[in-house]
Order: C-alpha cells, then structure tokens, then sequence
C-alpha cells in the first residue's frame, strides 16, 4: 500500500496502537508527533506540534489520508483542529478519519463536536469514531498512578456504568476505515459490556492479585485532587462534564460500532485486564 497516511497523536496510547496496527496491515505510515524521540521507530516520522502552525504543512506534504486527533480534554480543540484542516483541504487529501467521543453528538457545544462540524464541512471525504473511555485508562493512562500507589480509582463517577472500549479495537476500527475509506459516516464505538468502577475495581484485584477498591468522591473532590496535581482549570471543566456524564448513565450504551467495521466483537474488560496485570503489580 503506498499512499502515504498521517497519523496526529502518534505517540498517545491511542495513538501508537493505531500506528502499530497499521504497520501491521502494510499501510506506508507517517507518525505526527511533537517529539520525534517518542516515535515508533518503524515508521518515518515528522514533527507536529499544535501550537505551531509552521509544522502543518510539511507534515501533510504527500500524504493522502489522514488520522486526525485532538490533544485530550483540550476545551481549545477547535482553534486548534482548523487551521490543520484547512491544511488538509488545500493539499487535497483523500480522506479524513477523526477520533472525536462518545456522546459529543448529543451537545453541539461540545468542542469535539464544534471539530466534527469542522471536518464535515471541509469537502474532505471522511469517517468519524466516536470512541468511549479508554479500557486503557486504568493501566497506562491517568487513572494507572493510584491504582498502583493507593490500590484506589478516584473519581466522582458514582455508581453509573460505562462501556469501556480498548484502543486496540480504536485502532482496528481505524485500520478497517484505512483499507476502505468511507465517507460521510459516524460510528460511535464502545465495549460488549457496561460495568460501574466498582466492577472494574474487582476486576482487577482479581487478575493483579491485588486489592484494588473504587474511591467513590463528590465532584468538589475529584476536581480539587486534580488541581493540586496540576490540572490546568480548563481540563478540569472538560473532567467535571465528563464525569457528570457517567454519573447521568450516558457512558452505558452499548453500541455495534465494533463489530460492523471489524466484524469481530469487542475485547470484554476481564480479557483486556488479564493482558494488562503486570500494570499493575
């Protein structure tokens, strides 16, 4: 496969799966990446860097399909996401896909939803993924430090379930829209199950022969933890909507996304928590 694909955010969790898995299917990747040190050392690699709009065209130079992410809990993503699909229309890519969130279709403030509006009136041809929360938050991601230092997930999510999704079935979603590009269509994609954060708690305890208890918090706490840790003031309102989220039971939906682009199921929590046990040990 030759046409070059541009894949922005290549070094996230997300990110590298998706390069990973379209390695593994033959695509000629191009990684997107702030620092070039982080990059898959398999693929060519350019910088990338949303605050610096010099970087936007060399990246897209030759590339005919792009994978386009925004920085996460970004309240900015709109600003941001412009110019860099302006880019794209005036370099005539083929094809656009976007990783935007599950349930962003429902609030048309949103700024993912503001950016999908922006992909969708670009004249581009493109796919929209509409991915819930990473599986992959609890071993690699934000929720992983206080599982492995307190042997707690704290979070104001309640008692609402959520349908985890794997980064591995992002990217294969990804993968399947690379090898038959689509246009004009919106997937929103999520896990074969809803669990609360008391399941996923258990879960874990049980595959990482640890105990590990969900932390219940009000949302005045889980926003002051996250700004002694450093959360700018912005995220934390992208946070303190989130959660409110899952607290209402929007996280719980369970969709076919998955299976209709990859024709496989999605990976079950227990199966994707078996992989990741030494996480957490």
């Amino acid at each position: 496969m030759s046409q070059a694909l541009l894949i922005t955010g290549a070094s996230g969790v997300l990110g590298r799966s998706i390069v990973k898995s379209a390695l593994d299917a033959g695509f000629n990747v191009i990684q997107a990446v702030r620092d070039l040190q982080k990059a898959h050392p398999a693929a060519a690699a350019v910088r990338f860097d949303y605050a610096d709009p010099a970087t936007f065209g060399p990246a897209l130079a030759g590339v005919s399909r792009l994978l386009l992410m925004a920085p996460p809990l970004d309240a900015g993503a709109p600003a941001k996401l412009a110019p860099v699909i302006a880019e794209a229309k005036a370099a005539g890519l083929e094809h656009v896909v976007f990783i935007s969130a599950f349930g962003v279709n429902h609030n048309e403030q949103a700024p993912l939803r503001v950016v999908e509006h922006l992909v969708m009136d670009s004249g581009i041809r493109y796919a929209i993924l509409r991915p819930n929360f990473f599986m992959e938050n609890f071993s690699e991601g934000f929720l992983a430090p206080g599982i492995r230092a307190r042997g707690s997930i704290d979070l104001a999510a309640g008692d609402g379930k959520t349908s985890f999704i794997s980064v591995q079935d992002i990217a294969a979603c990804s993968v399947a829209l690379f090898r038959a590009p689509r246009d004009r269509q919106e997937y929103d994609l999520t896990g074969a199950e809803a669990l609360d954060h008391a399941e996923v708690a258990r879960i874990i305890s049980e595959v990482s022969g640890r105990p590990v208890k969900y932390n219940s918090l009000s949302e005045e706490e889980m926003l002051a933890g996250a700004r002694a840790a450093g959360m700018p003031e912005p995220v934390l309102g992208y946070l303190a909507a989130l959660y409110s989220a899952v607290r209402a039971g929007y996280a719980a939906f369970i969709t076919g996304g998955v299976e209709e682009l990859t024709g496989r199921p999605p990976i079950r929590f227990a199966e994707f928590a078996r992989a990741a046990a030494a996480a957490w040990k």
